[in-house]
């Protein structure tokens, strides 16, 4: 018989959270990416399941890159019993040391806060996991460099290739039991202001490819000119513009743009607010990783004063005690947790302030209850009335579009086998997959939760 290749889809199937992928050659066991799930209850509580697997008797894992939604599982699975490596790029590393601990101490928040106004279903609400387990799984990060070549397991051969999505961000290449699986991560785009455009594939049997926007292209708008009208529309009724902000990557994306802006004097010189750790330090970070994006080091260093940092809990406070004009950028960016919760709070309520969001927002998040017209929102157990309003910039996405992700498909000479399209909502996952079809005349599908499939089969 020919040989044959077990690949199982443990998460990121009709959703964009919790990407986790096991290969089982049946003499190796490899997880690719181990993500939390996020967004509506239904989704959260996947995370407190058994895994469908012994976590001691995986091999090693691979990470695409460092997004809590491909990484944030991993303090569980090592507390459950994995000790072995976890495989990543050097910028990935360095991200992971800011947000596990970071995701660590937000769970110990939400219990606490869930045992304080008695909401848990649980008693006592325990964490899914602590700070503390967090800090003890970074013992086993194994950082790797982008094109070297690495052996997760016994006759598993890998190496990671820029995927342009934020520092770090790798496409996956395995190779296995005489066969080639390529898995995207998640795929920047090629006109990102900061970072360098996602490296073409090499050849592949297999292709797991994300569809986050699989069934739509970004506006074709101009950035400077569309954030610059949504500030002074908001300064001039003496509002204040709230970000939720991804820490990793569009937090930086934009400061750079609000640096532009008030060097050209098309903003006024206003106070501008970083209001997350997690995202001073990896603002900081940039000039450790420059093959990774297109700043020099002297913006790296000019981004870095675009912002007043707040760095305790009691700066955070002080901002929601100011009025506009002023512009406050908080984690996290679904406004699933965080800092942010006080700001909308705090602003959600005032009709001449901006909540102004630059990233997908997934199903089930505030972030998109918001987009989608929410009259009432509940923040910290209460709900408050929405009077502020709603923007949304799309074109700051960190995600390729269905048309750049098909011409990043077109750059290699590809011939799969099989495609599997994950990382997507249904319909994004489904049109996507017509599209590969159409434009390529590929066998695509759409995985179901928990399916396994053997590759390598007639």
């Amino acid at each position: 018989m020919p040989p044959s290749l077990k690949l199982s889809f443990l998460g990121a199937v009709d959703t964009v959270t919790g990407s986790s992928y096991l290969l089982d050659t049946g003499a190796s066991r490899v997880l690719v990416d181990c993500g939390l799930f996020q967004g509506p209850k239904k989704l959260r509580e996947r995370n407190w399941r058994p895994f469908p697997f012994e976590p001691a008797s995986l091999d090693a894992v691979v990470l695409t890159h460092a997004h809590i939604d491909h990484s944030g599982l991993l303090p569980r699975l090592c507390k459950a019993g994995f000790a072995g490596p976890i495989y990543c790029t050097d910028g990935t590393r360095d991200l992971l040391q800011l947000l596990l601990p970071d995701s660590g101490h937000l769970q110990e928040e939400e219990a606490r806060r869930a045992n304080r106004y008695g909401y848990a279903h649980h008693h006592p609400a325990l964490p899914l996991y602590t700070r503390a387990e967090a800090v003890r799984c970074l013992d086993q990060l194994v950082p790797t460099e982008f094109h070297a070549q690495f052996s997760p397991a016994d006759g598993v051969a890998a190496a990671f290739s820029r995927a342009g999505h934020i520092i770090g961000s790798a496409w996956v290449s395995i190779v296995a039991a005489a066969m080639t699986i390529t898995f995207s991560g998640d795929v920047g785009r090629p006109v990102d202001p900061i970072m360098r455009p996602p490296e073409p594939l090499g050849s592949t049997d297999y292709l797991v490819v994300e569809s986050t926007y699989g069934d739509r292209k970004h506006p074709a708008v101009n950035l400077l000119d569309a954030l610059a009208e949504i500030i002074m529309e908001t300064f001039e009724k003496r509002g204040v513009v709230v970000v939720p902000s991804f820490a990793v990557g569009r937090t930086q994306h934009l400061l750079h743009l609000l640096g532009k802006l008030r060097a050209a004097n098309r903003i006024p010189d206003c106070s501008v607010f970083l209001d997350s750790p997690m995202a001073i330090d990896a603002t900081n970070l940039m000039s450790r990783h420059v093959g990774d994006h297109t700043l020099s080091q002297s913006e790296c260093g000019e981004l870095c004063r675009v912002a007043r940092y707040s760095q305790t809990a009691d700066d955070s406070k002080a901002i929601d005690r100011l009025t506009g004009p002023m512009i406050v950028i908080a984690a996290s960016g679904m406004c699933t947790g965080g800092r942010i919760l006080h700001h909308l709070q705090r602003f959600v309520p005032d009709e001449r302030s901006t909540i102004l969001f630059i990233g997908y927002q997934g199903s089930g998040t505030r972030g998109r209850s918001l987009i989608d017209g929410v009259s009432e929102l509940k923040l910290l157990g209460q709900y408050v009335p929405v009077r502020a309003r709603i923007a949304h910039l799309d074109g700051l996405s960190a995600h390729a579009d269905s048309g750049e992700l098909l011409d990043w498909l077109r750059t290699g000479d590809l011939h799969p086998r099989q495609v599997f399209v994950t990382h997507g909502e249904p319909a994004a996952a489904d049109a996507f997959r017509r599209r590969l079809g159409e434009t390529f005349g590929w066998s695509a599908r759409v995985p179901d939760t928990g399916e396994t499939v053997t590759l390598g089969l007639p």
